[in-house]
């Protein structure tokens, strides 16, 4: 199964970049992925061209690709005034309008303080789906003072198994496969 990470950290090393590593471990943990990380600041310049030619250039181009082929993704941001931040959003903006319907997502954010931490819910979460996409449960939101402290890494783990039960029905979808909607649901179940 493939399995995308979208990471709009914008310094190196990220925190948010470190957030996505995590989660995608977790992930390959519960069930063996193909993995594909795509750096989304990596990406600023094509994603401009974009909004003014109405063209996406080679590597922006193989990362939507990437993100409408996966059978999972993962997401992660840091947090800009109180939301995801203007690049995570235009590389969104850039995907076909169905590539994550029926998609299984896991949202992740961080930030400087836990005050953050509701973006998953009143941005991230909304976001997702409006295009569609199945979004995992659990969310994951790691402020500065997360790293290292208790929780965190059980956050991480829940959300891994929630996103990791959703991929393979969502293989079988792409593949064209009818999955009966009880089957969907049970794959929910923890």
């Amino acid at each position: 199964m493939k399995l995308v990470v979208v990471s709009a950290g914008l310094s190196v090393p990220s925190s948010t970049r470190l957030l996505a590593d995590r989660l995608a471990a977790a992930v390959d943990r519960q069930t063996p992925v193909e993995l594909q990380v795509i750096e989304v600041r990596e990406l600023a310049v094509e994603i401009a061209h974009n909004f003014t030619n109405g063209f996406a250039g080679k590597e922006l181009a193989a990362a939507q690709d990437a993100v409408a082929g996966a059978d999972g993704l993962i997401v992660v941001t840091p947090v800009f005034s109180a939301s995801y931040s203007g690049l995570f959003k235009s590389f969104f903006d850039m995907l076909d309008k169905d590539a994550l319907a029926g998609k299984p997502v896991l949202i992740a954010a961080t930030g400087g303080t836990a005050r953050h931490s509701l973006v998953l819910e009143h941005a991230l979460r909304p976001l997702f789906a409006y295009l569609r996409a199945v979004v995992v449960p659990t969310a994951v939101y790691a402020a500065s003072e997360d790293w290292g402290a208790e929780g965190l890494a059980q956050r991480i783990e829940r959300a891994a198994g929630e996103l990791a039960s959703l991929m393979p029905t969502a293989a079988r979808r792409a593949e064209g496969a009818v999955v009966p909607f009880a089957e969907q649901l049970a794959a929910l179940r923890p």
